[in-house]
């Protein structure tokens, strides 16, 4: 039940799908159990991959060619970021304009605080879009099947990154910061439950795509993890919640790059 009550926690967190009521006087919250959730993120990730893909799927079926595969593509974004309020992307926007607009700690940090994007945060937003819906569309125009299971197995995987961030890293963003909770570094069980939920979305990735990309796939997400981890720590000597949301962005895009390679 406290594993049900803490997926529910980290759905509700993440996405826009309700829990109130009776639900939500079961379901309850403290920090500690919000810490307790980010195992569930990966979960998380299959709800809001199951949803995009299956967008995808329904609008490749009904718009045929290269355009309509672009469209389908653009459909998925829509979905997704919809359903999770752009919490992600806003993360990115604020990460790209806190270190590109200052190379100071202090004022990169308190850039990302502000709730205004700025040129760099718009840069990356549009980049970042036009990458996933470009990607998707050439994964979808080899396979249609293996693009809404690259979908499916992104959200998820992309998920699980971010959970090494907080491992490796110290909390940096104040006290009024959204990843508050997560200050205290989570522990193995999380990762232990993180695990759980990202095996069958590896085996889906396995499943659907060529060996050679689906090991890329995997080699490039851990690079870009490590590389963002090492960045962070140089440049903010640790996380915030933003760097969490960019950090699976980051992760999302690199498995569409990956598996967008056409195999010889």
């Amino acid at each position: 039940m406290n594993a049900v009550r803490h997926f529910l926690l980290a759905l509700q967190f993440f996405t826009r799908i309700p829990v109130t009521g009776a639900l939500a006087q079961w379901v309850g919250f403290t920090p500690a159990m919000l810490r307790e959730s980010a195992g569930h993120f990966p979960g998380v990730g299959w709800v809001v991959g199951a949803v995009g893909g299956a967008v995808f799927a329904l609008a490749l079926y009904l718009l045929p060619g290269e355009a309509g595969a672009l469209a389908a593509a653009l459909l998925c974004a829509v979905a997704t970021v919809w359903l999770t309020g752009a919490f992600h992307e806003d993360g990115l926007a604020d990460v790209a304009d806190g270190l590109g607009g200052s190379r100071e700690r202090s004022r990169a940090l308190e850039i990302m605080k502000d709730s205004r994007v700025g040129a760099f945060g718009a840069v990356a937003l549009v980049l970042a879009l036009g990458l996933k819906v470009a990607l998707l569309a050439t994964v979808a125009g080899q396979d249609e099947v293996a693009a809404v299971a690259a979908v499916l197995a992104a959200h998820v995987l992309s998920r699980f990154a971010p959970l090494f961030v907080i491992r490796s890293l110290p909390y940096v963003g104040g006290e009024g910061g959204k990843a508050k909770p997560l200050a205290d570094a989570i522990g193995t069980r999380s990762m232990l439950t993180a695990a759980i939920w990202s095996l069958p979305a590896a085996w889906v990735l396995w499943a659907s795509q060529p060996l050679a990309n689906a090991l890329a796939a995997g080699v490039l997400l851990v690079a870009v993890a490590a590389w963002l981890i090492r960045h962070f720590r140089q440049r903010l000597d640790g996380f915030t919640g933003d760097c969490l949301g960019a950090t699976q962005q980051a992760c999302e895009i690199a498995i569409y790059l990956a598996l967008a390679v056409q195999p010889s």
